[in-house]
């Protein structure tokens, strides 16, 4: 025997199999080619020297693992299609003589071959393509474009271990199979599965309930930090439900509509309800996987194209002027802020300043109260709130309003509106809401907080005394614009906050132009972070799809000839056909698309955390996101179903 005969066959086993291999080997070069580049802009030295470098590579760096991961998940997943279309073929090599050890070698030298081409090219790609991704990274991060071309050899080395180590696992997966199955298993391997499968009524309840507890709290949580703990709570429910749905659900109810008779009986429902049934257990979990990998897909770009879209808005909700001090008392600030401004001669304009107090509290319905264990883990965190205290002759000067106020009366500014109460008590006095302030002139420091922050005009502070030394914090606002260059207001805030720190090192002073890089640089790398995962997970989609129409054309073509040859016609055939691929086509489409309306609210709520105002910036990117992802989705359904009537007549 030629000690090339091994070789020889696995490299025409994979010629031979080019239909199911082909698609793999390609995604196995996009995955490859997606974490280097990946990788290689997370491990970019340049980016260390950019604003918002860090954040920007933190956040790269967390796009390397998403990636890493998937791609062992999806192509462990991916391959078991693989094998299930070879099982046949290697059985029929063992009966032949072919002992199982040889036949692992051959499956070794084709783990080899597909390895080698895997990554050469997809690292080769990955490398002519960084610079692209680089270039599009920083026209998204509106930063200066750097010419040059980087080879990372970091990048290189982990990507040859980690997918080398993919590749070796699937490879043990595979030997084990065929190692434990007899060679009848092996010819029958396209035949598992043909039993009828039961309902599962249990199952079917632990969907129902996981499943409607995951859209109750989605419905019913209404504060944005409520909303950030219950998220991967909520994710789970959703997808543990679907999984049962899919799998019990989908049987239960094709099993009800066959006791129906005036639905079964019809030649086009009898042969598709029929098929759809015997199939669905190994459908199931493929329609499940690709309904949350389509779910994921609309909520991973939904989101990041809303945050990158609405960015301009986040910057003005959290630096109202371009330059606002903040200090613990007014300590001559405007004198010396006046004295740098007059030496570039500018005049402030919109001019803003007040004293406010601050102070950290407990909310229990409509009680607010001092508690010295507000740090303590034994404190609900959702529970804590900021109050900010305005007196009534500082809001009316600001707001040029003028304003009665009874000693019991208060003004209120909810910052997330969600205090449901007429009246509110502090520190064990009542007080009536005389009214709600739609907008108020602040820092934008509250725009960072995760708990929500409430601002309380009072006519006189006088009762606030005796907590003010002990928990409250004085603090005096000084917010102004210029009318200058982008460049210039930066130099000018630059010098005010070297000559303010001299006066007190506590003295922040902050900026809208100086931040717009810092916010772009976390808003662009997560909306380009999006994007490259949204990329990854449509590919795993439609991978999952394509497989799913090859495996599914060859195990019914003999069914669809037997039925052929009991008296239905071609054009009868290609109907069933096409009513079956349809409904099981789009399914995982349509329950997607009701995970994404009842986790709208929910999302919306996050996104609140990330100061994005806006319901309808967020309707249409959602709107926007599922109309694209539909359209290459019917696409992709009419490709594959051409190529599944192909196989089956």
């Amino acid at each position: 025997m030629s000690k090339f005969f091994y070789a020889k066959l696995a490299l025409n086993n994979i010629r031979k199999n080019s239909q199911t291999y082909a698609p793999y080997i390609m995604t196995c070069i996009a995955t490859v080619m997606m974490y280097y580049i990946n990788y290689s802009l997370a491990a970019h030295t340049g980016l260390s020297r950019i604003s918002g470098g860090f954040t920007l590579k933190t956040i790269l760096s967390f796009g390397v693992a998403i990636v890493g991961l998937f791609s062992l998940i999806f192509l462990f997943y991916t391959n078991s299609f693989l094998i299930k279309r070879r099982k046949k073929e290697i059985g029929l090599l063992n009966i032949l003589g072919m002992e199982k050890k040889h036949i692992g070698r051959v499956m070794i030298i084709e783990t080899c071959y597909v390895a080698l081409i895997s990554l050469s090219s997809g690292l080769l790609f990955g490398m002519l393509l960084s610079k692209l991704m680089s270039l599009l990274l920083m026209k998204i991060l509106r930063f200066k474009v750097e010419l040059g071309f980087e080879i990372s050899f970091p990048a290189i080395r982990s990507t040859l271990m980690v997918f080398s180590g993919i590749f070796v696992l699937t490879l043990l997966s595979n030997l084990r199979q065929i190692h434990l199955a007899k060679p009848v298993e092996l010819l029958r391997g396209g035949q598992v599965g043909e039993k009828e499968p039961n309902t599962k009524w249990l199952l079917i309840l632990v969907g129902l309930i996981t499943l409607g507890s995951g859209y109750y709290i989605a419905l019913t949580t209404e504060s944005p930090l409520g909303a950030l703990s219950m998220f991967f709570t909520a994710v789970i429910l959703v997808m543990i439900g679907t999984y049962c749905l899919f799998t019990a659900g989908s049987i239960g109810i094709l099993k009800l509509l066959r006791k129906n008779k005036m639905i079964y009986y019809r030649p086009q429902n009898f042969t598709t309800i029929s098929g759809m049934i015997y199939r669905m257990k190994q459908n199931a979990v493929g329609l499940a996987n690709i309904c949350i990998l389509s779910t994921m897909v609309l909520v991973t770009l939904s989101t990041t194209v809303s945050l990158y879209i609405g960015v301009e808005d986040v910057l003005k909700t959290r630096y109202p002027r371009d330059i606002m001090i903040m200090a613990s008392d007014d300590l001559n600030i405007q004198d010396i802020s006046w004295e740098i401004l007059e030496k570039h001669g500018k005049e402030p304009e919109n001019l803003v300043d007040y004293f406010y107090y601050s102070l950290p509290i407990q909310q229990k319905g409509n009680q607010f109260i001092v508690n010295s264990g507000l740090a303590n883990s034994a404190v609900r965190y959702r529970d804590l709130k900021a109050l900010h205290f305005i007196s009534v002759a500082d809001y009316q000067r600001i707001t040029g309003r003028d304003v009665d106020l009874a000693p019991n009366a208060i003004l209120l500014y909810d910052v997330h509106r969600d205090y449901p109460y007429d009246t509110i008590n502090i520190l064990g006095r009542e007080f009536i809401i005389k009214e709600r302030l739609d907008s108020l002139e602040t820092d934008g420091q509250d725009a960072m907080l995760v708990i929500n922050s409430y601002y309380v005009v009072l006519s006189d502070l006088a009762f606030l005394e005796h907590v003010i030394e002990a928990d409250a914090s004085t603090s005096y606002y000084l917010g102004f614009n210029l009318i200058a260059e982008d460049s210039e207001i930066i130099r000018i805030q630059q010098e005010i906050r070297t000559a303010l720190r001299e006066l007190d090192s506590r003295i922040t002073v902050d900026g809208l132009q100086a931040s717009r890089n810092d916010f772009y640089s976390i808003y662009g790398g997560l909306f380009f972070l999006g994007i490259f995962l949204g990329i990854l997970f449509i590919l795993g989609t439609m991978l999952i799809i394509y497989y799913k129409q090859i495996t599914e054309g060859f195990d019914d073509r003999q069914r669809f000839e037997i039925m052929q040859k009991v008296g239905m016609s071609k054009a009868e055939v290609k109907q069933s056909i096409g009513r079956q691929v349809l409904s099981v086509f789009f399914l995982p489409l349509i329950v997607a698309t009701i995970h994404i309306a009842f986790a709208f609210k929910f999302i919306w709520r996050l996104l609140m955390l990330f100061n994005i105002t806006k319901i309808s910036l967020f309707v249409w990117c959602t709107m926007g996101t599922l109309l694209v992802f539909a359209l290459f989705y019917s696409i992709f359904y009419l490709m594959t179903s051409r190529m599944y009537y192909k196989i089956v007549t």
